[in-house]
């Protein structure tokens, strides 16, 4: 259950559409202000607290290039 709060809770924090947090009022990406992993603690009493951390757009090996950010399209 704390799982589904937080992860609730988190889509519903971002102002675009990204994979599976999808959204009918942000129906597009929108990299330059959500360009970040969104983070979330949840307590005992299931108030949640949020945070965001820095998207890595870096190998860890030079023989691998990085791939760009693309919206997933089907």
């Amino acid at each position: 259950m704390g799982q589904a709060l937080v992860t609730i809770r988190s889509a519903d924090q971002r102002q675009e559409s990204r994979g599976a947090h999808a959204h009918e009022d942000w129906p597009e990406r929108d990299d330059d202000n959500w360009m970040k992993h969104t983070v979330m603690w949840l307590d005992e009493h299931n108030k949640s607290r949020l945070g965001y951390r820095q998207v890595v757009m870096k190998t860890l090996s030079n023989d691998i290039a990085p791939i760009p950010p693309a919206p997933r399209v089907y």
